[in-house]
């Protein structure tokens, strides 16, 4: 098999060749860029102080190339979007250094200043004469969105406000992902990942829109949350409108790309806490399930896609209602949080939905163990994990800045042993 073959096999319930490997298929499976630079340093691929770009400065991840992506081994690759969780595009690359050191590349857009006590404040597109909209804490590794919430009067609430960010895609994204498409399906045989834009109803990262340079609306995460009990009938409008634009972006986007694309990323919306749901599920049969089933049904009627759905946490009371929503993917199988234990999810639902992650712990076991704790525990996960296909091995969510390099050579090296 290829990549390609690998990966749809296994989406498909049945066992490939090997399990199939995701490094980098999507901002939720990727790798801080400092822990990319190491690990291009340790594979012998740059000379030291060769900058890595920043595919994505919310989390700071970093890009996973193709020559990297050779030497891990992995079976899928993303359809890159243009612009940014912080509304600049990806062009006019410029040098910087993180608190740490090491040499990326941001956009000619990444436009920062420090505060009083040393923060890194960045700004929305850009534009320095609007108040920033993120924050890189001193010595810290990512950006916060900053919260910009004004007053909120419930007789001059819109739904139009609080969904500003979210419009029609234009020719020229269109253009970008046509050729984009093309040029990767045609030049490599992994499978290809992409995204819908706008879909991911409620996702508390896009709340306080980073993006925009004067948000309106709810736009305070605290309040946000308790407007999913408060104000239901303004936040359902809020996604009817939103998915309305969705749909429209879909037909638009399957034009441009059509089957060159095989998973698409619905959401990433959390609705676990370690220790249990974050919302009630009942909330989320009313609020969010709606409009999942309407994105998943369109793109399982008019596309030979897949559907992918990120949800953080213990979510094992969502998961058959994920799947009646037409889910075929679940990530990241956060295994550490409560009732999320390997063998109970492949046993209850493994032939139903697709495990794409869960294949190593990336708050405990990966930065803090030994390789050998590396090697065991994902050695456990691919056993209980692969029976049977449905599964693509994933870190739990994406790999982070300090990771020890050799607890990543020993994630690879297993992986290939695995497989042999």
């Amino acid at each position: 098999m290829n990549s390609r073959e690998r990966v749809l096999s296994a989406i498909a319930h049945r066992e490939p060749d090997r399990i199939p490997l995701d490094v980098g298929g999507c901002g939720l499976t990727s790798v801080h860029v400092s822990t990319v630079y190491q690990l291009r340093q340790a594979l012998g691929l740059d000379e030291p102080g060769t900058p890595v770009k920043v595919v994505e400065p919310y989390q700071m991840l970093g890009e996973i190339a193709g020559d990297l992506a050779d030497a891990l081994g992995t079976d899928t690759v993303e359809l890159p979007g243009k612009g940014t969780m912080f509304g600049f595009k990806k062009e006019n690359w410029k040098e910087w250094k993180t608190f740490d050191g090491t040499p990326v590349l941001v956009p000619g857009l990444f436009t920062t200043s420090p505060d009083e006590k040393g923060d890194i404040l960045l700004y929305p597109g850009g534009d320095t004469s609007v108040p920033p909209s993120g924050r890189m804490p001193k010595g810290g590794w990512y950006f916060d969105a900053i919260v910009r919430q004004g007053p909120i009067r419930e007789e001059t609430l819109k739904v139009e406000d609080n969904t500003e960010e979210f419009g029609l895609l234009s020719p020229d994204d269109l253009a970008s992902m046509k050729r984009n498409a093309e040029m990767i399906y045609h030049t490599t045989d992994r499978a290809v990942v992409g995204g819908v834009p706008g879909a991911s109803f409620g996702d508390i990262a896009h709340v306080p829109a980073p993006a925009l340079k004067h948000p309106k609306g709810i736009r305070d995460i605290e309040e946000w949350y308790i407007s999913l009990s408060t104000r239901k009938e303004f936040i359902y409008k809020v996604f009817e409108r939103q998915c309305g634009i969705v749909l429209r972006n879909l037909e638009k986007m399957y034009e441009a790309v059509g089957n060159y694309v095989h998973v698409v990323v619905v959401t990433g919306t959390d609705f676990g806490m370690q220790t249990g749901p974050f919302i009630d599920p009942k909330i989320y049969r009313e609020m969010f399930k709606p409009f999942h089933k309407i994105v998943n049904d369109w793109i399982h009627q008019n596309t030979g896609w897949k559907t992918f759905i990120h949800s953080c946490g213990s979510v094992s009371p969502f998961i058959d209602d994920f799947i009646d929503a037409g889910f075929d993917i679940l990530n990241p199988v956060q295994c550490s949080a409560a009732n999320m234990q390997p063998s109970f999810l492949k046993e209850r639902f493994g032939d139903r939905i697709t495990f794409w992650g869960g294949g190593v712990d990336t708050q405990h076991t990966l930065p803090f163990g030994k390789p050998d704790d590396v090697r065991r525990e994902i050695a456990e996960r691919l056993e209980v994990f692969g029976k049977g296909g449905g599964f693509i091995f994933a870190a739990i969510h994406n790999i982070q800045a300090r990771t020890p390099v050799a607890n990543l050579l020993a994630m690879f090296q297993i992986l290939k042993e695995f497989h042999t």
